[in-house]
């Protein structure tokens, strides 16, 4: 007798992929209000601090891997291509985000690049598998994007400069189109390479992708605790270890399913924003959180349908 139903090893294998991204989309939910403090206290930019960021973590896990660093180097000469397409995307999409904030205003930024993340992984997913989406994988990114708006939306500050927004929206477009790509090609990678590995190789490419960027606009910072503590933050708990989650998800979570988990991150921005910034609580951030929150659940209740569409 035959059965369609996935089997159990499979199926936690699963849902651990799913809990990974969703701690990843948390973690990098702090990222905002880290970001907002450190450009507060330093002035620094924020491609720099997507710099500092990343070269932290990257000397973090260097260091963590001093006595593998044969295997490091051994890993990029197997293939060097997708593991150098993964870490100059990295560092690319953030560097156009960044940018598209500047010039369009935090929620252009939010909306286009998160937004259509999950979209082109989807489209790119259902072209190679040669099949349209199942109706719990459309309603799922549906119900993820819709919360996505209204949340972004709701906590865009009144009156945000907007000083190119045309270019903003393209720079927020290739930031979407890059974090899809990325993802894609990170998935693949994470196939046969180790998430530490991989998020090593990765945040040092990216770093020196960012490197010139940021030496233009300034990378010095005051030597104070919270500065630093601010930058370990950032470096070690929402790089280092989230990217490392997120690379031991995508073994087993498709790039759009993994792009719709990862919008948690607004979502816990928000929360944090409420409850550190004591700022409002509007219904529309409720109502796309509630959206969000449901997406979310939508995966974990039947992982093995929202993983295959």
């Amino acid at each position: 007798m035959s059965t369609t139903r996935t089997p159990l090893p499979a199926a936690s294998a699963a849902r651990t992929g799913l809990l990974q991204i969703t701690v990843t989309g948390v973690l990098w939910g702090t990222t905002g209000v880290a970001v907002q403090l450190l450009r507060e206290g330093t002035g620094l930019s924020p491609v720099s601090i997507g710099f500092h960021r990343l070269a932290i973590a990257a000397l973090v896990l260097l260091a963590c891997a001093a006595g593998r660093l044969r295997t490091l180097v051994a890993t990029l000469r197997a293939a060097p291509v997708p593991l150098l397409l993964t870490g100059i995307g990295l560092g690319l999409y953030q560097a156009l985000y960044f940018a598209a904030v500047a010039w369009a205003g935090v929620s252009v930024a939010t909306i286009v690049s998160l937004g259509l993340a999950p979209v082109l992984a989807a489209a790119w997913e259902s072209v190679h598998a040669r099949r349209l989406p199942g109706p719990l994988r459309l309603g799922t990114l549906v119900a993820a994007v819709a919360g996505l708006v209204l949340i972004t939306a709701a906590t865009e500050q009144p009156g945000a400069a907007a000083p190119a927004p045309l270019l903003g929206l393209l720079a927020a477009a290739g930031s979407g189109l890059g974090y899809a790509v990325t993802t894609l090609i990170s998935r693949q990678v994470s196939q046969h390479t180790a998430p530490m590995t991989l998020t090593t190789i990765s945040t040092v490419v990216g770093a020196l992708t960012l490197a010139p960027s940021a030496l233009v606009a300034g990378v010095s910072v005051p030597v104070r605790l919270d500065t630093v503590a601010l930058l370990l933050h950032l470096g070690v708990v929402t790089t280092a270890v989230a990217y490392a989650l997120f690379y031991a998800g995508l073994r087993t979570t498709p790039g759009s399913v993994a792009a719709v988990l990862t919008l948690l991150e607004p979502l816990t921005a928000a929360a944090l924003a409420v409850a550190l910034l004591h700022e409002p609580l509007p219904l529309p951030v409720i109502v796309g959180g509630g959206l969000l929150l449901t997406a979310v659940a939508a995966t974990y209740l039947a992982p093995e349908r929202a993983n295959t569409g």
